[in-house]
């Protein structure tokens, strides 16, 4: 993996919060809800995810590599995610309709070893991407791309990069300037600084950025263990998962689930107020945000969890999880 010497990362203890003005805070805030809400109503039905935990872990280890900001690992997967759920929906629509028409199927296995064969260069074009979105003095070259990809056995050319990278950005319309899980987390710490929170919004970033990492490496697990919770029955059924697929896209609901969780580690007698404060500011119902952060503390420090500090059962609190994963169907 070498590449140019880069600048050390800031360290978390330099992140501010308090800087700006409250009027610009509720803008933010308001513009990232309706983002949110907007995802959640595209994903209904959204088929696939590949938010696998070799593949996060691969991008947020050749992300540290390079020295980028942690934001540009997040937006790197979720880029990543939307491209392979893109061709992955290509594919079967295709199929769907030399069905109709009855025409030579293609070869899929063909499309199959296609796809895989070009799946580390896309990789490698997403974390390009999210670099250019985040700071351009840190942007990945080409050069760097090359060698590394060389380094792994596969011998592209600068023409092939710069194709799987319009490849990516075509596919998504150019519309690759998500905000990230990330965001919605440092917006509500930002949020919950100015409402009097007992724990310092400082103190809790650093925490909520490791469990953040976490959920995205156990990915599955921790929403598995959601649905299983929000539908009382430990063996959801195929329908039920795909009802569950806006949940996972709520990128509001996980930052709650993520400070909230967060707060309990840091001073879990603080914790009440902190999770009453995101209720408030979210409108997201305190069922939801405890069997949320239940979920990730279970996945994480495992016992001594809010579900038994708090007189909310996780079984009754995930119930909010559970209308709301039918009403986006």
């Amino acid at each position: 993996m070498d590449g140019p010497v880069r600048p050390k990362l800031a360290s978390l203890s330099d992140f501010q919060f308090g800087a700006v003005a409250t009027e610009t805070i509720e803008d933010a805030l308001l513009h990232l809800a309706q983002q949110n809400d907007q995802a959640v109503q595209e994903a209904a039905g959204r088929m696939g995810s590949f938010r696998e935990t070799r593949i996060v872990e691969f991008v947020f280890l050749l992300c540290e590599q390079w020295c980028l900001e942690k934001s540009v690992s997040y937006q790197a997967v979720e880029i990543l995610e939307r491209f392979m759920v893109k061709q992955a929906e290509n594919i079967c629509r295709q199929a769907t309709i030399q069905l109709r028409n009855k025409t030579e199927p293609q070869n899929w296995r063909a499309l199959k070893e296609q796809l895989f064969n070009k799946f580390i260069l896309r990789l490698m074009s997403c974390v390009q991407l999210a670099s250019k979105l985040s700071f351009h003095y840190k942007i990945i070259s080409n050069i760097t791309v090359l060698n590394f990809l060389q380094a792994l056995g596969y011998l592209h050319t600068k023409e092939e990069l710069l194709e799987s990278e319009l490849d990516v950005l075509k596919s998504l319309n150019f519309q690759i300037n998500l905000p990230t899980p990330l965001a919605y987390v440092e917006m509500l710490l930002e949020v919950l600084g100015y409402n009097g929170c007992l724990v310092p919004a400082t103190q809790l970033h650093a925490t909520c950025l490791n469990l953040l990492d976490l959920v995205y490496l156990l990915h599955e697990p921790v929403y598995e263990s959601l649905l299983r919770a929000s539908i009382e029955n430990s063996t959801p059924s195929q329908l039920q998962g795909e009802k569950f697929v806006s949940v996972k896209e709520d990128f509001m609901l996980l930052a709650v689930g993520i400070i909230a969780a967060s707060a309990f580690i840091q001073n879990h007698e603080c914790w009440s107020q902190v999770v009453g404060h995101l209720q408030s500011i979210t409108g997201i119902a305190l069922e939801s945000i405890v069997a949320f952060s239940y979920a990730i503390l279970t996945h994480s420090v495992g016992a001594n969890t809010p579900g038994r500090q708090q007189p909310v059962p996780p079984h009754l609190a995930a119930r909010a999880l559970r209308s709301a994963a039918s009403s986006n169907t």
